[in-house]
């Protein structure tokens, strides 16, 4: 049994890539604002590691707002085929802006066009205004590179608590909780 949860991390991580059928890296992120009103939604987690776990997104969305304000967020991902789930609390911090290129240019050119296109977390007229967007800045880039846009980058939240949750059966669930400490992480094995 693993005594680091970035090896157990890793290996569930495997076991989820090998049985969900849609988005293994998946998970929900929450934030809170300045007045503390939580918010949640999806994104995808494009790298973990030791560091923390990362994911992108349009710096000026309503999230990017969240984390300015309060610079903690919580992870979740839930494996539903394997009966399993990994929360993760902790302070977020911004990817280094060689890492946000380097992960831009790995997405399909339209993608990289709708991060220029999106104004995401804000409302537009009709969807007729965002695609004359999408057309627009296509018409820009035709024959060329998309550069990432300045206003699009990655978060890092780097965990001071991470929680692997196992059902069991008659609902006598397992828990382990790692806590950062000063020179590594303690251990708990929790129960309902």
């Amino acid at each position: 049994m693993a005594t680091d949860p970035f090896s157990l991390f890793d290996a569930w991580f495997v076991d989820a890539e090998a049985s969900e059928p849609n988005d293994p890296n998946a998970m929900t992120v929450a934030t809170s604002d300045a007045a503390g009103q939580p918010s949640a939604r999806m994104v995808l987690l494009k790298g973990h590691g030791p560091d923390g776990f990362v994911f992108y997104t349009n710096r000026e969305s309503q999230k990017a707002d969240d984390l300015a304000a309060n610079g903690r967020a919580a992870l979740l991902f839930h494996w539903k085929s394997l009966r399993r789930q990994i929360r993760i609390e902790g302070m977020v911090e911004h990817v280094t802006d060689a890492e946000s290129d380097a992960y831009f240019a790995t997405r399909g050119r339209d993608s990289q066009l709708g991060a220029w296109a999106s104004d995401q977390s804000r409302p537009l007229d009709s969807r007729d205004t965002f695609e004359s967007r999408f057309a627009e800045v296509e018409a820009r880039f035709a024959g060329g590179d998309v550069p990432r846009p300045p206003h699009w980058g990655g978060y890092r939240v780097v965990p001071a608590r991470i929680e692997f949750w196992q059902d069991r059966a008659h609902r006598l669930h397992e828990r382990r909780l790692f806590t950062r400490a000063e020179g590594g992480w303690t251990e708990g094995l929790l129960f309902p």
